[in-house]
């Protein structure tokens, strides 16, 4: 078996919204307090396949990369770019030889975060009013967690 996704997932989104201070949803937009849409922009966090190396997959210790993509969303081009810029400054930007925002996960250590794919900006069908999208990939790389035993 390998590490449970939804840990990593969790952390993720939470860490976008922080660090962007605009909300983040889980595979759909995100909600304010009244249930309502959010106020743009924001953005949208959706898991994509992964790969495994190391043990079988019945084995705790296999690795995991886990892709998923962000989708900023909001209703003018430079609001998106905005946004995506913020998204890629919080998830892959390093300092002092560690990454800038950290991502504490329950049981695994983050070892590699990487920006595998850069779209820009889409405008959407236009059903909802001017919305514009952006979109970015990102592989994040975990370990389990050793422990002190």
């Amino acid at each position: 078996m390998s590490l449970p996704r939804l840990p990593l997932t969790k952390a993720l989104a939470l860490l976008v919204q922080i660090g962007t201070e605009r909300p983040c949803g889980i595979g759909e937009f995100p909600k304010a307090a009244d249930g309502q849409a959010a106020t743009f922009p924001y953005s949208v966090l959706y898991s994509l396949p992964g790969d495994f190396s190391g043990p079988a997959l019945f084995d705790w210790h296999a690795d995991a990369a886990w892709t998923y993509q962000v989708t900023s969303v909001g209703t003018r081009d430079d609001q998106v770019q905005w946004l995506a810029d913020r998204v890629r400054s919080v998830l892959v930007e390093r300092s002092d030889g560690g990454w800038r925002h950290g991502l504490k996960v329950p049981n695994m250590v983050v070892t590699d975060r990487e920006l595998t794919a850069d779209v820009g900006t889409a405008p959407v069908d236009g059903s909802q009013g001017d919305i514009v999208s952006y979109a970015q990939r990102f592989t994040i790389t975990v370990s389990p967690a050793r422990s002190s035993c």
